[in-house]
């Protein structure tokens, strides 16, 4: 945490955090601009099955974001496969945590992918056309997500009224990819 900040209590974070959330629609044209009305703070909570490991970050604090705390989420999208990490895109986890919160549920993400090495998109490309050659995963601009409480529709419709990246359906294999790159929306 920064100079003046860390007298604050974890505690006391997730109690301002839960105080300002949000229960209307939104209809702002951007993730960050949602997450801006939901309070002074940004948080973002997973799990990975693949390596057993949970997240619970408060990744930025009244305007600035918090090099540890995305230093850790950018770990925890590591390639599992390889252990190797890429920084994760700022607007990647907004769009996330922003949809997380429209969807106004407790339960954690199940990251089911984060971060891909050429080599790991390479080798699961050959396996299935639905992944994309040139993916933002390789970029750490993507992430493929799974909630037990929510539907595929209910996630997608959340990360697509942020207007702020692409949203893949993906309901034979219950999940929604989010991403940071281009408008745009695919799948059933």
């Amino acid at each position: 945490m920064t100079k003046g900040t860390a007298s604050i209590s974890r505690r006391a974070l997730l109690g301002a955090f839960a105080a300002t959330a949000l229960t209307a629609a939104p209809t702002f044209s951007k993730a960050a601009g949602f997450l801006r009305n939901a309070g002074d703070i940004r948080r973002i909570r997973m799990y990975s099955a693949r390596t057993g490991e949970h997240l619970d970050m408060i990744y930025w604090i009244e305007g600035e974001y918090l090099r540890d705390s995305l230093s850790e989420i950018s770990h925890f999208f590591r390639d599992w496969r390889t252990d190797e990490v890429k920084t994760v895109d700022l607007r990647t986890i907004d769009i996330m945590a922003a949809s997380h919160s429209l969807m106004e549920v407790d339960e954690p993400y199940l990251l089911l992918s984060g971060y891909r090495t050429p080599a790991t998109n390479s080798m699961l490309r050959s396996k299935s056309r639905a992944v994309a050659r040139n993916s933002l995963h390789m970029q750490g601009q993507a992430a493929d997500l799974r909630l037990a409480t929510r539907s595929v529709n209910q996630m997608a419709s959340a990360a697509e009224s942020c207007r702020a990246g692409g949203v893949g359906r993906y309901s034979g294999s219950n999940f929604v990819h989010m991403d940071c790159g281009d408008l745009r929306h695919w799948g059933a």
